[in-house]
């Protein structure tokens, strides 16, 4: 599509017309707003191919109406836990950090949750223990952050080593048994044919995307990863609102933990292991700017999915996990070079014909 340079300007009072800039007009492909429709546009289509050729490997599995159904219920059902996770990690992602501790967290709120002084207080006393212990642990990630000014990557990095340790010891190396029915029961409960933990996970999806797009707090976490300096300067407490991403990121490893102590029935300190690197390239392949300034819940929801359709499709064709790993890493080395040419490619199309940076939408 042509971009005229100027058009004339009727001036009032008779007076000679003078030129003004034009709008610049883009492309769809090269609107920078419609960035995430596209990814998204792109992941439905990376679905429909390994659904492709999980019917092409299993044809016999796939031609069954009923089975599908339930592989696909399977699938999300898989990915509620690590959907929630991510959540929060978009969120820690977007305002400039990172948080290499989830699945650590996740384990010390777990193993937590089902020692038996807590399950004496039954499931609400789990619950709150667990979402109670994710908060703590995610607001000392915070103030390490922004009040000790470490590093976010060595402090997430030291909470996942000591929080693996508490566990062990809180544990006693042990699995720990969940005996409460209600807690056992979530993994199990349907609702109009939807399982209870998808329900959960978009449920929380849809309060991060209101709370990330709809609310203060969500514009200033955009500020903040986009430029700190710029956001402490425009008077947004950058340090206060850094410890809330950290919260946040804790409690979606508490509800996490819920999750999957209701579907192994029982927590270890070696649970949801690589969690962290899950929930990263999820969220980087729904369009997370590493650098923080941008992304997307949906995006990163439809990560998710994708992560777990290729772990469904390895366990029909019965290929190791090791091989599984290996396809995820180059999944995600390639997510972040086609992000850096994309981003490269928008931005270099904007400043040649002058244009603003518009706000992408989710």
């Amino acid at each position: 599509m042509s971009v005229s340079s100027e058009e004339k300007v009727e001036a009032p009072g008779g007076h000679p017309p003078h030129t003004a800039p034009a709008v610049a007009k883009t492309s769809w492909w090269k609107d920078e707003a419609q960035e995430p429709m596209r990814r998204n546009l792109g992941l439905v289509g990376v679905l429909l191919a390994l659904f492709a050729i999980g019917a092409f490997i299993r044809p016999d599995l796939y031609s069954n109406p009923d089975w599908v159904i339930n592989n696909i219920m399977v699938i999300l059902t898989q990915a509620a836990a690590i959907g929630v996770v991510t959540v929060g990690m978009t969120f820690v992602i977007i305002g400039g950090g990172i948080d290499l501790s989830v699945g650590a967290l996740i384990a010390l709120s777990g193993v937590w949750a089902t020692t038996l002084a807590t399950q004496s207080f039954g499931p609400v006393g789990m619950i709150f223990t667990a979402v109670a212990v994710g908060v703590g642990a995610g607001l000392v990630n915070g103030v390490l952050i922004a009040y000790g000014k470490l590093v976010p990557f060595i402090a997430t990095l030291a909470m996942l080593v000591a929080a693996r340790g508490l566990a062990a010891q809180i544990s006693g190396k042990q699995t720990q048994i969940s005996a409460d029915q209600f807690i056992n029961s979530l993994a199990t409960t349907r609702i109009v044919g939807i399982p209870l933990l998808v329900i959960i996970l978009l449920a929380v999806a849809g309060l991060g995307w209101v709370l990330l797009n709809r609310t203060t707090f969500g514009r200033r976490t955009v500020a903040i990863g986009g430029n700190a300096e710029a956001a402490r300067l425009a008077g947004i407490n950058v340090r206060g609102h850094t410890m809330l991403l950290y919260a946040l990121s804790g409690l979606c490893c508490g509800i996490a933990a819920i999750m999957l102590t209701s579907l192994a029935t029982s927590s270890q300190a070696a649970a949801a292991e690589l969690y962290e690197l899950d929930a990263i390239a999820a969220a980087i392949i729904g369009g997370t700017l590493l650098s923080g300034g941008r992304g997307t819940i949906i995006g990163s929801l439809f990560g998710v999915i994708v992560f777990s359709a290729i772990t469904n499709l390895f366990a029909i064709a019965n290929l190791p996990t090791e091989v599984q790993n290996m396809v995820k890493g180059a999944i995600i080395v390639v997510a972040v070079l086609l992000q850096q040419v994309r981003f490269s490619s928008v931005t270099q199309f904007a400043r040649r014909h002058g244009l603003t940076r518009a706000k992408p939408q989710t």
